[in-house]
């Protein structure tokens, strides 16, 4: 499945319309078109600044931008590479702490485009070379990079050298990439997770993890020992309690850390996972009032996000309308733990077909004053009737976002998830693309 892109900038549309013309080849998995497209243009990926590398299931993208803004706050330049955009291509590549301009973006495009012509690359493997190749030439004293699927074959993973690793919350997902048949891989569906995203570990380099059941640690670390690879894993190496603060603690001392402003409990486990990352590499000193400041500023677009005023909004007068992009199991529980003891609230959704209805919609029972489905743009979604064994609230379908918030029973707030699709469509609807 390839992410639709569109772009104000003629320059950029016409490097978009090639790169929305790829297709990964049927049944190829591996590296080696990754790794020949970046000899073409030099191998930039050799020779860039310092690298973070994150994977996980979930919350790898808040802990970049918790990495990211305690990085600058350090007064340090940051180049940082996200995935995927919610409005507009460039949010994957931000230069030197800006999203990558429109005379820029094209002209990579074009140079790897042209490049790889013949290699037929990947929508993803051109993006990954297009950014590898922005990282090299444009000074900065940090790369922040989120690997995009699984890890171990991600194209994001043909880095050395990196200042650490890390392996943020793990969950059952992108089944149908990350647990195919394979012989030498873990059986257990969450142990074979755990494999691949372990898969981006170095020789010499920090493993930085959150805590998993012990099955899954373990999976973690026999790959480490195998890749010569220094874990770091919470509650063996790193510590961090979360109440009115983050009490973290490791071998270098104890750090009394402020909660983060993005909302929901776990949000606190992922700047504690930025923190143990920058606490365990050599590269880069930042200081500890930088990560708190660092914690305290980081932003994360459709992450349980409540949606400032504008025109979307505007048809939920009084209401609070809040916006995530959670998809999987992991989301949808994280989702209710935040809106545990609120008032009943509505829910609109709309999911790609791929994943689990029940999602989001299950964890919510006995939270929600009514259910309606909208599509997710783009993309084949599940229909009404998909969601109704797992709810018994009657499931209203509309065409769009708009119309399902015009349409909502009096009262109560309003919770909009189940596709970071639909999530880039509401900021976009809203005015409030990310920057």
């Amino acid at each position: 499945m390839k992410d639709f892109a569109i772009s104000e900038s003629p320059r950029v549309q016409a490097q978009l319309d090639r790169l929305g013309a790829l297709s990964l080849p049927q049944g190829r998995i591996g590296l080696e078109t990754i790794h020949a497209l970046l000899a073409r243009i030099g191998n930039p990926e050799r020779d860039l600044p310092p690298v973070f590398h994150v994977a996980g299931t979930n919350g790898k993208g808040s802990t970049c931008a918790y990495l990211r803004a305690m990085l600058e706050a350090q007064g340090l330049s940051v180049h940082s590479a996200t995935k995927p955009h919610l409005v507009r291509y460039n949010e994957r590549i931000r230069v030197a702490g800006r999203l990558v301009s429109d005379e820029l973006l094209a002209d990579l495009l074009k140079e790897v485009l042209d490049a790889g012509a013949d290699l037929e690359p990947s929508f993803f493997e051109v993006t990954t070379a297009a950014t590898f190749l922005a990282f090299h030439r444009i000074p900065a004293d940090a790369c922040v990079i989120e690997v995009g699927l699984g890890g171990r074959f991600d194209a994001t993973n043909v880095l050395d050298g990196q200042a650490a690793c890390a392996i943020a919350s793990l969950g059952i997902d992108h089944e149908a990439f990350l647990l195919t048949a394979e012989a030498g891989v873990p059986e257990d569906p969450l142990c074979r997770i755990a494999f691949e995203k372990a898969g981006i570990a170095r020789p010499g380099v920090p493993l930085v993890t959150q805590t998993y059941r012990a099955d899954v640690t373990r999976t973690i670390i026999d790959h480490a020992m195998q890749v010569g690879a220094k874990t770091a894993i919470r509650d063996l190496d790193w510590f961090a309690d979360v109440g009115d603060t983050i009490a973290y603690r490791d071998r270098h001392g104890a750090l009394d850390l402020p909660l983060p402003a993005l909302a929901g409990r776990h949000q606190a486990d992922n700047a504690a996972l930025a923190v143990a990352m920058l606490r365990h590499q050599s590269d880069l000193s930042v200081s500890p009032e930088a990560m708190s400041q660092g914690i305290r500023s980081a932003r994360w677009p459709a992450r349980l996000q409540l949606l400032g005023a504008g025109p979307l909004t505007a048809l939920a007068p009084g209401r609070k309308v809040w916006l995530d992009g959670g998809h999987n199991v992991d989301a949808g529980l994280a989702i209710a733990r935040f809106f545990s003891g609120s008032a009943p609230f509505h829910l609109i959704t709309g999911m790609l077909a791929a994943k689990d209805p029940s999602a989001i919609v299950a964890p919510l029972a006995g939270q929600l004053l009514s259910l309606s489905v909208v599509p997710a743009p783009g993309h084949d979604a599940h229909k009404p009737d998909d969601f109704a064994p797992f709810t018994a609230l009657p499931v209203r379908s509309f065409a769009d976002v708009p119309a399902a918030l015009a349409a909502l029973p009096t009262g109560g707030d309003v919770l909009i998830a189940g596709s970071l699709y639909l999530a880039g469509e509401v900021l976009r609807l809203n005015d409030e693309a990310p920057d």
